[in-house]
């Protein structure tokens, strides 16, 4: 095909048929030189669409040999300009949804800059594997399909290979590990896929799928180490600035790297004044590992909080593209990821699984770090897969992760009336947790030790709280910070009953407020010494405690003092678990 000269846009053979409103020029073909074409949407050849009112000025195109003619194993590898040609006729429309970009206004608003979430959770399968599955497998030829296909996955590629499979006719089969949320093995099941469970990672499922490949001849689809795939994945990263030709800085999960390689590629070559930031979950960073070792790297082990990208391995491929295009990469915390879980719901009421969340917390953290103001960010929901039972472990971990809970243990005299000198100091303060209980092997003169959580509005708040109780004259150790604390210890505060000592148990249900902890405390009074006290908030609108008095069933004057109180409540001594755990 001839090449056609245009005043500001040349290319290698890419198809189009709109003209640039800017430089006027209308063909069926033009050659690509620089990798320039017709913008999709707007009609706008990519070297121009900064010129718009309030653009900047025109950018500057990366190379098509911005990445290596040949891969790290030696084969012969796409360049730059083979990517972007894949992308753009990837068929990936056929199974896949153009989902939308959306802003998050009160994010946003909290952090300076404007937030857009991709929302990839919209998909059939809920997360943006169909992409890079359906494309691979769309590109098989009629006698690979007639034998099928085999893949590993956590789930999100697995529902994605499915749902492909389904729709070209194929069967599937999807090895997955057996630590796979159950969510997602039904619904690779409901799809159509034959499930195979296997291994305990995603590693030792993996090998179980490439030997079913050889021995049996089923083609396998690579979750993310594959040019198809990658490819599939990268239209996202032509809907982002097809949707917003104005972004600063896109961030994308980092699993095993197709994501945010196909992303790359696209952006770096159509607005390379973007960047792109990869984001890991710190208990699976093997990309941060492969780029400090200057090659792929196997980590020993990796967290399942995350599991979506749970993978101990970076592809081969795609760390060739990744070390050459990403402009950043940063690692979160599963604090920080249940804490951009609870941003999404917040803003645009949508629940995500750790990892689709991934790339905001990487965002927030980026953010912060480098002071960022007045950009438009972007980031990729990347899937929605949850098991409900991880609600609980993220709207808890959601506080201390956006520094928005204190976790502390304090000493303090153990005497009546010691519970609400010290709620005093803490003042209104909304209280999140309180936790006690006497013990039963503690000398007379030894103090009380409590776990208590309190809500702050400031990351400085914080430290003014533990200065608080020091200057009142109270030890304290911050343990907001310590993981055991948070995972274990706050759920085994407790011990039996201190012999001799007759006990009463109530439970007590009040409205929630700031301060509601302490006015609670100033009502009970002092009268009969407090010998377990428990108190967690949930965000509901009433607050529960559970707490317990040395008092026993025959002290009129105490049920006289809980009718007088104002509180519902009911008493509890009688209770089965109560006896089991607590009594003595």
């Amino acid at each position: 095909m001839a090449a056609v000269s245009y005043s500001a846009c040349s290319a290698s053979v890419i198809e189009a048929s709109d003209s640039c409103l800017t430089c006027s020029h209308e063909d069926v073909a033009v050659e690509l030189t620089d990798v320039v074409l017709i913008c999709l949407v707007r009609n706008t050849c990519v070297r121009h669409r900064r010129l718009e009112p309030g653009g900047g000025p025109p950018v500057t195109l990366l190379p098509v040999n911005e990445l290596d003619s040949v891969s790290s194993n030696g084969t012969p590898a796409w360049d730059s300009a083979r990517y972007l040609r894949e992308i753009l006729k990837a068929p990936v429309y056929e199974a896949a949804e153009h989902t939308p970009l959306q802003e998050m206004p009160a994010l946003s608003a909290r952090l300076g800059n404007t937030v857009e979430v991709k929302r990839e959770d919209l998909q059939s399968v809920h997360s943006f594997k169909i992409r890079g599955a359906y494309n691979a497998m769309r590109s098989l030829d009629p006698a690979e399909r007639e034998r099928g296909v085999v893949t590993a996955s956590a789930g999100n590629h697995a529902q994605g290979v499915a749902r492909s499979a389904a729709l070209l006719g194929m069967s599937a089969i999807i090895v997955m590990p057996t630590v796979t949320p159950r969510i997602k093995v039904d619904a690779v099941r409901a799809l159509g896929g034959e499930v195979r469970l296997h291994g305990d990672n995603f590693d030792a499922a993996k090998a179980e799928a490439v030997r079913l490949s050889e021995d049996e001849g089923y083609s396998y689809i690579a979750p993310f180490d594959d040019p198809r795939v990658i490819a599939g994945q990268g239209t996202i990263g032509l809907e982002l600035i097809q949707q917003d030709a104005h972004l600063d800085r896109v961030f994308v999960p980092v699993g095993g790297g197709g994501l945010a390689a196909g992303v790359a590629v696209l952006i770096k070559q159509l607005m390379p004044a973007v960047q792109v930031i990869g984001v890991e979950h710190e208990e699976s960073a093997c990309l941060k590992a492969a780029l400090l070792g200057g090659e792929p790297i196997t980590l020993h082990h990796v967290g399942l909080f995350a599991e979506g990208v749970a993978v101990r391995r970076i592809g081969e491929e795609t760390f060739r593209m990744c070390h050459a295009l990403l402009d950043d990469v940063v690692t979160v915390s599963s604090d920080e990821t249940s804490a951009a879980v609870r941003d999404i719901f917040d803003d645009v009421r949508a629940i995500s699984e750790p990892s689709g969340a991934l790339a905001l917390a990487g965002l927030k953290r980026y953010a912060a770090e480098h002071h960022l103001s007045g950009e438009r960010l972007a980031f990729i929901l990347s899937g929605a897969n949850l098991n409900f039972h991880q609600l609980r472990y993220i709207s808890e971990r959601s506080e201390i992760g956006e520094q928005r809970e204190a976790i502390l243990g304090v000493t303090i005299p153990e005497e009546q009336g010691s519970f609400l000198r010290f709620a005093s100091v803490l003042g209104a303060r909304s209280v999140t947790e309180f936790n006690y209980r006497l013990s039963a092997a503690r000398a007379a003169t030894d103090p009380a030790r409590i776990f208590v959580g309190v809500r702050i509005a400031r990351s400085q708040e914080r430290a003014e709280i533990v200065a608080d109780l020091e200057e009142a004259g109270y030890d304290v150790i911050d343990l907001t910070d310590d993981e055991l604390a948070k995972v274990h210890v706050r759920s085994m505060i407790g011990g039996r009953a201190t012999p001799g000592v007759p006990e009463r148990l109530f439970s007590f249900l009040f409205p929630e407020s700031p301060g509601a902890l302490a006015h609670f405390l100033e009502v009970l009074g002092t009268r009969w010494n407090i010998t377990l006290f428990h108190y967690r908030t949930d965000g509901a609108d009433y607050g529960r405690i559970l707490c317990a008095f040395a008092a026993g069933p025959d002290d009129v004057e105490l049920t006289e003092h809980m009718d007088r109180l104002g509180y519902s409540y009911n008493e509890e001594t009688t209770d089965p678990a109560f006896r089991f755990f607590l009594a003595r």
